[in-house]
């Protein structure tokens, strides 16, 4: 089991740990959560080696074996395949050692190899590592090309790939949604459901958290808590713990309060509690989560509109895309105050295109894209964040947005964003990835826009900061569209699910709870309606020019799939006489030294063959694939 005892911790001049006690059991599935700061990170890095206590012990089982996503983006030009394998690092061992073996002519020590390589499932490794890739949305080839040919939010996905490619005991995940869709968190979800070793997850999206965590363990004011049950549950038993301090304190209060009557002559004095309203939809879930969140440091909202026409926006015809490659056509859309709607569908789709289009960002190919006279459009997208000016402050930032304001009234809209005090007026270079789409959020809001497209705008964003952002969205009274992996913000925001598929954009028939089962749907029910659809005479010509066209390929198959058992079994004939005893006295060295070198010969041969079967197996199955 993972322990520490009595810990403390320091990161510079701040400690981040005092007498911190934990016991995590194999097996378990562990949430970290706690405010931005609070010292998650290091934590990881302690467990990692790479930090030191300053006292107390920390203790791992002797032989785990540790995974963890490296925190810088890959560089490598090999193929994406093979950085993946890399993750499993006792085949790499296993594979070096067998190289070496051949290459000392060692057939005992090869033997041994090969079957520790066949126990740990190593003849299936480049199998698992597709299937990886495939469930992080990289497409069939893909493997086959350069880490470097990626950009860096693929490349992040070849890491995390690699880290689960490690058969590890201690799995150590910092944030892994934030670089992936809806459909990638989803199938991120349940592989580690699946996953048999023990787990500890930093993750700011409740959802993913209450689908896997068996554990929530909340890190604040330099103590560790572990409570038992997911987020939702550690939620309501902090609400809980919070609202039993709060009577406490009222006690005490009241307590205090009568001796103060009693000395100042019976002056009494009484204090009420706000409690935070939310939206009908949300109110029955907000309110159970609404103590837990009373110490947060975030509080803004939207002002009204200063005008709401019907219609706000409204998409005639419009066709998108390339000549070739269109990516929608005759798309008919209307957007009325109002309206909030979640955009669903795989990536690649074509929701953020949509959300550029309304944006007017993108141009389209044909079609009417039509607004309100004076909209203002609201438009977050991750890349604004690069935006932002790093050499002046935030409040420099809105300042030049609205120039008329006091000061002393645009600090105060900033602290309600986490910029209070000396961090209004410090540069925006050191800032975070989460503060620097804090700071765009609050000059996007300060706009009071009609329209609010936001592309997922919680990334790199905390639970506290999500938790405001849903509250507010509540309470917004003009058009939303929102494309979001927080399946949590789409629950309590949106009203209306829009499926982006196949170039059209339709109403999603379910909730978000079906979506899961119709992404597993979706390939076969296109393959069945593509054969339909087929005129039956067309498609057997079609399968008869398939066949002849890659007949060449399955006879090469068969061929070398023949020759793979003819090797292989005097492969094995030839371990076999070298394990007897008798082969290794002195009067049999000469056999023994023909045995060796025909078993060398044949292994080289084996190695090359497997190859060969291996890159016609898989041309074999694009070709099927691509005309499938």
């Amino acid at each position: 089991m993972l322990q520490l005892t009595d810990l403390s911790m320091r990161r510079g001049p701040r400690r981040l740990l005092s007498g911190a006690s934990l016991i995590v059991y194999p097996g378990q599935k562990v949430g970290l959560v706690g405010a931005n700061g609070s010292g998650k990170s290091s934590l990881f890095a302690l467990l990692r080696g790479e930090l030191h206590t300053d006292t107390g012990d920390c203790s791992l089982p002797a032989g785990w074996e540790l995974a963890h996503v490296a925190q810088h983006t890959p560089d490598s030009a090999g193929p994406a395949i093979e950085f993946v394998l890399d993750g499993d690092r006792e085949l790499r061992r296993i594979q070096l050692d067998l190289a070496a073996a051949d290459v000392a002519g060692d057939g005992l020590r090869h033997g041994e190899l090969a079957g520790r390589l066949e126990s740990i499932g190593g003849y299936g490794a480049e199998s698992r590592a597709g299937r990886l890739l495939h469930g992080l949305g990289f497409a069939p080839g893909d493997e086959r090309r350069s880490v470097n040919s990626y950009s860096g939010g693929w490349r992040m996905r070849l890491a995390l790939a690699r880290t689960l490619m490690c058969r590890s005991d201690l799995l150590l995940l910092d944030e892994p949604t934030n670089h992936l869709d809806l459909d990638a968190v989803i199938w991120l979800e349940g592989w580690l459901k699946s996953y048999q070793g023990t787990l500890i997850l930093i993750s700011h999206d409740r959802d993913f958290l209450d689908s896997v965590v068996s554990h929530t363990l909340h890190l604040e004011q330099e103590r560790l808590t572990l409570y038992a049950g997911n987020y939702s549950a550690f939620e309501r038993q902090r609400a809980e713990r919070l609202a039993q301090q709060q009577s406490a304190y009222e006690r005490q209060q009241r307590k205090v309060a009568h001796i103060h009557s009693f000395v100042e002559r019976f002056r009494a004095k009484a204090t009420k509690a706000r409690q935070a309203q939310s939206r009908i939809k949300a109110l029955e879930r907000m309110e159970l989560i609404a103590p837990a969140h009373v110490d947060s440091p975030f509080h803004f909202g939207f002002e009204a509109p200063t005008y709401l026409p019907h219609p706000l926006l409204r998409l005639e015809g419009l066709a998108v895309g390339y000549a070739d490659r269109p990516i929608f056509k005759g798309l008919n859309l209307s957007l009325n105050p109002g309206d909030r709607i979640g955009l669903l569908g795989r990536n690649g789709a074509g929701k953020s295109t949509l959300v550029k289009v309304l944006a007017g960002d993108l141009a389209p190919s044909a079609g009417r894209r039509e607004t309100a006279q004076e909209l203002k459009v609201g438009y977050f997208a991750q890349h604004q964040l690069d935006q932002l000016r790093i050499d002046e402050s935030p409040l420099q930032h809105l300042q030049r947005l609205d120039p008329k304001a006091a000061e002393q009234t645009l600090r105060d809209y900033l602290g309600g964003f986490g910029f209070d005090g000396d961090r209004a007026s410090s540069t925006v270079a050191p800032l975070s990835g989460g503060e620097k789409a804090r700071l765009v959020l609050a000059l996007l809001i300060r706009q009071r826009p009609d329209l609010l497209l936001l592309d997922e705008p919680t990334n790199h964003l905390d639970l506290e900061m999500r938790h405001a952002l849903s509250e507010a969205l509540q309470e917004y009274e003009g058009a939303l569209v929102l494309v979001s992996h927080d399946r949590h913000l789409l629950r309590v925001t949106a009203d209306t699910l829009l499926l982006v598929d196949g170039g059209v954009v339709t109403p999603f028939d379910g909730d978000l709870d079906d979506y899961p089962a119709w992404l597993a749907a979706r390939d076969l029910d296109r393959a069945g309606a593509r054969r339909e659809g087929t005129d039956r005479k067309q498609q057997r010509r079609q399968s008869a020019d398939l066949r002849r066209t890659l007949q060449p390929l399955r006879n090469r198959l068969h061929a070398l799939e023949r020759t793979l058992e003819r090797l292989a079994a005097r492969h094995q004939e030839l371990a076999t006489a070298l394990a007897q005893p008798e082969i290794y006295t002195p009067e049999a060295k000469p056999r023994l030294l023909t045995l060796m070198e025909e078993s060398n010969r044949v292994a080289a041969e084996l190695a090359v063959v497997e190859t060969q079967w291996l890159e016609v197996g898989e041309e074999l199955e694009q070709r099927q694939t691509e005309s499938a």
